[in-house]
């Protein structure tokens, strides 16, 4: 705007200056003539100059460009969620626990697997010879074989006081060549051979033919299952087993089993499962022959998040063409970083009822004529966890109902022998706790304890043979490399029992203290002891059954 003020500024001037010189010429005057020589005139206006400067510069438009710094991201402090899939462990230890008795922690598999083998054998006094065996194969990743073997006898001080048993049992795992499917099969043989000396009065004579109980279990079982869930989410893992049972009295029953359950994934959090068991069981005996045959589904939804855990579901049942509905329902919810978990549930589940498996409980019983399997509804609430890296504990109060509980009671006779009555129903208050101190496998102290009240019986006038209170306990100490120092201690309150007239009687409390000692040799010898109801307590667990006392045993285990 300046510079244009400028300009018209300059031609106003010159505009002015071109007027004022057009006045300066005179007219010539009226009514003259006159000639004149032309006279020549000087123009004395001086010569000016406009300068005109233009405000307009042309130029380019801006173009657009691509920026090529990038904006620093948007930080998330929200944690991710994480879950975990451990496959199983294929690790299998040369002993067997008894009740009550937790493995020590599962070792990592990242170690290098060998194959290991030992054969211990020992003798002690009752004419107790002691073998036991147990022999690995394979690479400890596509192949895993075991095989363990155990033979014990002994002769006590009562008369057919004798008793032997002869385990062997293989078990192998294999991969298939995708690795994806593990293959697992378990083939074995049980025997044991025990006397009825328990009868009174002592003065009475039998045979040993007469007293001989013998029983053989040959058996096997094969399965597979995927390590991980496939690309539908299903995890599966079916098992068929077959387990052939007979006495030295024309006694024989046949078990055939199978068990496929299966899983289904949604996401991360939410699962169906649905399993099927047919359990069928042929018995033959003198008396005739006995089917007993159980078929359930188990389908459940699974909701599970890192801290909390539920199962709901029903259990469909045909227990011998009888139909049952069992509740399938348990919940967990951890709390403190998973140190201490909650948990509740209403379940119901079977206790098949066969010749073999009373005869694990009480091996002086008569054969049986009927069977009928226990049903039983749970109601529970507890919690467990742990405290520090070597303290856990799991306590569990339990509401239970019976029905069809399998009782012992002596016969009438002679007492030698035991037969087995039905309880149609029974009421049950359980109290079981557990508490474990570990520190890797160097020490281990473990302790268990279940507390049963049984109420409400309809057809016995005491739950015969049922232990009220039962406490275990298992130390394992490795003192220092080569010396193993173990301890076991089992106390029980005595069971209730029924005498020749009918009446009921109580059995007194049991403790049974046992300690062992072991420790190298040489490279490949170790030498063992141990010493069993080193209190001498002459207790007995069955009524007219008294266990042998104290007994001692001393051998060597070669490795190699």
């Amino acid at each position: 705007m300046k510079k244009l003020f400028i300009i018209v500024i300059l031609l106003s001037v010159t505009g002015m200056a071109f007027s004022q010189r057009q006045k300066k010429v005179k007219k010539p005057a009226a009514h003259k003539t006159e000639i004149q020589a032309p006279v020549q005139t000087t123009d004395t206006t001086t010569s000016r100059t406009v300068v005109v400067t233009a405000a307009f510069k042309p130029s380019l438009k801006t173009s657009s460009k691509i920026n090529f710094s990038a904006a620093a991201p948007v930080a998330d402090s929200v944690l991710p969620t994480l879950s975990y899939n451990v496959p199983a462990q294929n690790l299998f230890f040369m002993y067997q626990s008894a009740a009550l008795k937790p493995l020590a922690e599962n070792i990592d598999t990242v170690i290098h697997w060998e194959n290991k083998n030992y054969i211990r054998a020992g003798y002690g006094n009752y004419t107790t010879p002691y073998l036991q065996t147990g022999l690995s194969f394979g690479d400890g990743v596509n192949s895993v074989v075991n095989i363990h073997g155990l033979y014990t006898s002994s002769n006590g001080a009562l008369l057919s006081e004798n008793f032997s048993k002869l385990n062997l049992e293989a078990l192998g795992i294999f991969s298939d060549s995708s690795n994806n499917n593990e293959w697992n099969g378990k083939l074995f043989l049980k025997t044991s051979t025990q006397y009825q000396y328990g009868f009174q009065p002592d003065t009475l004579k039998f045979t040993n033919d007469q007293l001989r109980q013998q029983f053989t279990t040959f058996g096997g079982k094969v399965g597979i299952r995927n390590k991980k869930d496939n690309d539908a989410g299903i995890s599966y893992s079916p098992s068929v087993s077959l387990n052939l049972f007979n006495d030295n009295r024309n006694g024989k029953e046949d078990n055939f089993i199978i068990d496929a359950p299966l899983s289904k994934s949604f996401g991360k959090i939410l699962a169906f499962n649905l399993g099927l068991t047919a359990d069928i069981t042929s018995y033959k005996s003198d008396s005739g022959t006995v089917n007993n045959n159980l078929y359930y589904l188990t389908p459940a939804v699974q909701f599970k998040t890192p801290n909390f855990k539920l199962i709901a579901g029903f259990i469909p049942s045909w227990d011998n063409n009888a139909f049952k509905m069992l509740p399938n329902f348990s919940a967990e919810a951890k709390i403190t970083d998973e140190k201490f978990i909650l948990q509740a549930g209403w379940i119901g589940y079977y206790n098949k009822t066969t010749y073999e498996s009373l005869a694990e409980i009480n091996p002086w019983l008569n054969q049986p004529r009927s069977f009928l399997n226990t049903r039983i509804t749970e109601q529970y609430a507890g919690f467990k966890g742990s405290a520090g890296d070597h303290f856990t504990y799991n306590a569990k109060v339990s509401y239970l109902q019976f029905s069809n509980q399998p009782l012992f009671v002596n016969d009438t006779i002679t007492g030698k022998s035991f037969d087995v009555v039905n309880e149609s129903q029974m009421k049950d208050i359980r109290i079981h706790g557990e508490v474990g101190y570990t520190v890797q496998e160097k020490f281990s102290l473990l302790a268990g304890m279940s507390f049963n009240q049984y109420t409400n019986l309809i057809d016995n006038q005491k739950p015969w043979g049922l232990l009220p209170l039962e406490i275990n306990g298992a130390l394992r100490w490795q003192v220092m490399k080569g010396v193993l120092v173990k301890s076991d201690v089992f106390f029980w309150d005595g069971a209730q029992y029924r005498t020749k007239q009918l009446q009921a009687g109580k059995l007194d409390p049991a403790l049974d203290f046992n300690a062992g000692l072991e420790f190298n040799i040489v490279h490949n010898f170790d030498f063992w002891a141990q010493f069993n109801n080193i209190f001498n307590n002459r207790y007995e667990r069955w009524n007219q059954y008294p266990v042998l006392g104290f007994n001692v045993l001393l051998g060597v285990v070669y490795s190699f």
